[in-house]
């Protein structure tokens, strides 16, 4: 296998695995730009999992073909629902973000493997049978070296995440929302004065948090695992946390870290059938996404700035 071979090979299987970080972590940018931090991203993440599961396997006779698509709406809903007990908390209530955010992460596993149980008398779901599907790009599919590695055989969930990124960037930082959203994360008192309501941009962010956290559940279950169980999400909320902070808060940051992040779970994979590399030990491929996490948060997060209110309660007149 030459080396272009093994890029045509690793490098669709890197944006497949990257796919649902990237929305995960798109997510947590809208959350955190406004202020408010999202550690439950990992529950929010497994609800979307579930739901979309659960949707898929008891709507694919009605829908037929259509069923990923709908279950993306069905986890999205769930999320955005579940998220908002981290906004009233956070932000209604002024808890600690954190704690907040880590009660959601418990709560969504307990919840989702408790109705899994109660449903299907087991600890994990059914697999799904629809899934979503492979195309090749017309035109750009044939052009020499990119295409192959970029427009062929790729699956719709990959374009999804990276269309809703660069969308993401356009919206925080090329429209008038965007900047309302970054100035109340960034100085929420002289948001304030310009008669921006703080609390009102803090819940949109968290919800639109939550929707997309959902998405990626719903696709990274749909798409790697094909069912449910106690360990289908397993610290994927977490790698999508880190993508955020090793990208700066910023959406294509994030969509490069999610991409450098879904490089090493294709190695995890994809590496017993690459020369050389199947010459590693398999436990070491297994571990290196999270090993990759631990150091890419390690060498980087002293270096980067959060959004200077993030993860503190906003109290109308206090300075």
């Amino acid at each position: 296998m030459s080396f272009l071979e093994v890029l045509y090979f690793i490098v669709p299987s890197a944006i497949f695995y990257a796919a649902p970080l990237i929305i995960v972590a798109i997510g947590g940018v809208f959350s955190e730009r406004s202020g408010v931090v999202n550690i439950g991203l990992e529950g929010l993440m497994v609800i979307g999992a579930f739901i979309g599961i659960l949707f898929n396997l008891f709507f694919a006779d009605t829908f037929g073909n259509a069923t990923p698509w709908l279950a993306l709406v069905a986890a999205m809903a769930a999320a955005l629902l579940l998220s908002l007990l981290h906004a009233v908390a956070s932000i209604s209530f002024r808890a600690d973000q954190v704690v907040s955010g880590v009660a959601i992460n418990l709560l969504a596993i307990a919840l989702a493997l408790y109705l899994v149980k109660k449903i299907f008398g087991k600890g994990q779901t059914d697999f799904i049978t629809e899934r979503f599907g492979r195309y090749n790009v017309p035109f750009l599919q044939d052009i020499p070296v990119i295409g192959p590695m970029f427009f062929k055989s790729i699956y719709n969930t990959s374009i999804l995440a990276i269309g809703i990124a660069i969308l993401a960037w356009f919206v925080i930082y090329k429209t008038p929302f965007g900047l309302r959203l970054r100035s109340v994360g960034e100085h929420p008192m002289a948001a304030d004065t310009m008669g921006i309501n703080v609390s009102k941009m803090r819940y949109i962010a968290v919800m639109i948090s939550g929707a997309l956290a959902g998405v990626g559940g719903a696709i990274y279950a749909q798409t790697i695992s094909g069912d449910f169980g106690h360990a289908t999400i397993n610290g994927q909320g977490f790698m999508a946390l880190a993508a955020m902070i090793f990208g700066k808060w910023h959406p294509l940051g994030a969509m490069g870290a999610a991409i450098f992040f879904g490089f090493a779970q294709s190695l995890s994979i994809a590496g017993p059938s690459i020369p050389y590399i199947q010459e590693i030990p398999s436990v070491f491929l297994l571990i290196l996404p999270y090993v990759l996490t631990i150091l890419a948060l390690a060498g980087f997060i002293g270096r980067a700035n959060a959004p200077k209110a993030s993860g503190k309660p906003y109290i109308k007149g206090n300075r």
